[in-house]
């Protein structure tokens, strides 16, 4: 996967899904990507990611598994002057504790928060899948630092994109698994064992797992 993979253009949700396809067609917004043991390329050895956008134009999703590092939430919402630096002790619970993850190679200056549906912004937030969205504007990490945002969700720094045709090659080559999406996978605080997890969840012994492709 190439770091300079494209984001696929904008897609309006239609009744079945993103797009003009439905389900059953083979595309993968909405589930998990999970990372084979053999796969080759060190930014997404062990990654669990949950696909966004999946089309005929190429696809989108964020990593959930990979920690930012020394980036906090609250010192994030500072540098981008959401909150002065002294209101950090009076941020709400869910705010202190909210994960920054990694989310892909490309574009990592730019957030992208993974939430329950209970929030929502006109034009700004696409509801994915089963009570998953997405919203990339300033206006979410404001309402969560107010205490008005989503009950569930996490601030990924960059995504992972795929040209068209790239995903489904990086499959075929057994790059990747894939299984149906589960929120606490996304929003859980366990972040180190999401690999491990999403493996048994679908059935997978991660010590017995073979260089053979595989589908949920």
């Amino acid at each position: 996967m190439s770091p300079e993979g494209k984001t696929p253009k904008p897609v309006r949700r239609k009744s079945a899904g993103f797009g003009d396809h439905s389900p059953g067609d083979g595309y993968l917004d909405g589930r998990l990507l999970i990372a084979m043991p053999v796969m080759g390329d060190p930014r997404f050895e062990r990654s669990v990611i949950y696909m966004c956008a999946h089309s005929s134009e190429g696809a989108m999703g964020i990593i959930v598994n990979r920690p930012a590092g020394s980036i906090d939430f609250p010192g994030l919402l500072v540098q981008l002057d959401i909150i002065e630096k002294d209101d950090q002790i009076k941020l709400p619970e869910n705010a202190e504790t909210m994960q920054v993850l990694k989310g892909g190679p490309v574009d990592t200056g730019r957030g992208f928060v993974l939430h329950s549906s209970d929030f929502f912004i006109k034009d700004a937030t696409l509801n994915i899948d089963d009570g998953i969205c997405l919203t990339a504007t300033v206006d979410i990490l404001k309402a969560i630092a107010k205490g008005t945002g989503p009950k569930h969700a996490i601030l990924a720094l960059g995504y992972a994109g795929w040209a068209p045709g790239q995903l489904e090659n990086e499959i075929q080559h057994n790059g990747w698994l894939h299984c149906d999406a589960d929120p606490d996978l996304i929003f859980g605080e366990d972040v180190e064992e999401k690999y491990q997890r999403a493996l048994r969840k679908i059935g997978i012994d991660p010590g017995m797992l073979a260089n053979e492709a595989g589908h949920a």
